[in-house]
């Protein structure tokens, strides 16, 4: 470490959080993590994680624990509605890494293997509060917390998501979050023999499956919705089961007639975008959806958030002066970050519009060969 910074504080316990902690603690810094959540809770079923997001779980340090309450398969199988199958995108080894393919899991399984390595390495975790006030005096960061307490620190991580209370803060001219015109509903089920992850294109949505453990997979459909009103709960399941009637595919027969109460369906409406540099005001940065949010096209949205924690370690470790290590950090991550935020939302606009299927096999091909190359 050639950096005389040793005190961090990081507002969202997250998934980019949490990863930004365990890697930051690992230096030598005093990390702290600030989480609103009383609980520490992540909602969601399973989520698919690419090879190069792989890539950094790796870097993380938890891959095996992903491999042993996950699933890794190489491959994406695309069909039509019907089953018939349309074309195969290829998930090779990733450079720099021991990983072959693509992975699943369930979102609080990941959650709470993160949490675990989070405190085993020491960060103090301050549960139930935000922050009222952030103040950067030049030489530190003074933040003062709900809790009562305040505390200067040598730089601030935001991680706070989506709709980040640290961005409205300080960039209260940034862009927010747009509503895409399609919402996605996930629900688990058994794998019913699914070996790999795979997309079923139907006339009015997508439907894909994707393995989170041994016996389990999660279910996304992508839904044409042009506003975001929300089904009620007690109509969830009946909605889906509707939605889902087109696609007569075998195991999307077997996945209709298995869906029940118990399925942890779930809807929410896609939204994103992206931030324009800079990605930070003085010593407060902002990672993750806080300044990246994607839509799941490309199953990288929190993948990219595992990948500015590794980054930012990098840079932290390399030295210098806080504003070259968010210069440093941001220049490594502008490109890959706009390229997956762009793609993914052209993704959206063909399934919206009826798009011709080949540029739609074809930008996955291409970002995943793009997401291939080192971090």
């Amino acid at each position: 470490m050639t950096t005389p910074m040793q005190k961090v504080l990081i507002i969202g316990g997250g998934f980019s959080g949490m990863s930004a902690a365990i890697l930051l603690q690992r230096q030598g810094l005093d990390v702290s993590l600030l989480e609103i959540d009383p609980n520490w809770r992540t909602d969601g079923a399973g989520i698919t994680v690419s090879g190069p997001s792989l890539r950094a779980i790796e870097q993380i340090g938890i891959l095996d624990e992903f491999k042993q309450h996950g699933a890794i398969a190489a491959n994406v199988d695309m069909f039509n509605g019907n089953g018939d199958f349309i074309n195969q995108i290829k998930t090779p080894a990733v450079p720099g890494s021991s990983v072959v393919g693509g992975g699943g899991i369930m979102r609080p399984v990941l959650a709470k293997i993160l949490a675990r390595h989070t405190q085993e390495v020491g960060v103090n975790v301050i549960l139930g509060h935000t922050f009222n006030d952030i103040a950067d005096l030049g030489d530190r960061v003074r933040v003062s917390l709900t809790n009562g307490s305040q505390e200067d620190y040598d730089f601030v991580v935001a991680a706070d998501g989506v709709f980040s209370k640290v961005r409205q803060t300080l960039f209260p001219d940034a862009p927010t979050p747009q509503y895409t015109g399609q919402g996605v509903w996930r629900a688990v089920v058994p794998r019913f023999g699914l070996e790999r992850p795979a997309l079923f294109f139907g006339a009015t949505g997508k439907l894909g499956f994707t393995p989170v453990s041994a016996d389990a997979m999660y279910l996304n459909y992508t839904e044409l919705r042009p506003n975001k009103d929300r089904i009620p709960a007690e109509q969830e399941l009946e909605y889906l089961r509707k939605l889902l009637e087109p696609f007569t595919a075998p195991v999307a027969e077997k996945v209709k007639q298995h869906l029940n109460p118990q399925s942890q369906i779930l809807y929410r409406p896609l939204e994103g975008m992206i931030m324009p540099r800079n990605w930070y005001k003085g010593r407060v940065l902002l990672i993750g959806d806080a300044v990246h949010a994607t839509t799941p096209h490309l199953a990288s949205g929190a993948g990219m958030g595992h990948e500015d924690a590794v980054v930012l370690a990098d840079e932290v470790a390399k030295g210098g002066a806080v504003t070259d290590i968010f210069e440093r950090f941001q220049h490594r991550r502008w490109e890959r970050c706009r390229m997956i935020v762009a793609n993914s939302l052209r993704l959206g606009e063909i399934e919206k519009s009826g798009g011709p299927k080949e540029e739609h096999v074809q930008i996955m091909a291409l970002t995943m060969t793009g997401l291939l190359a080192p971090i």
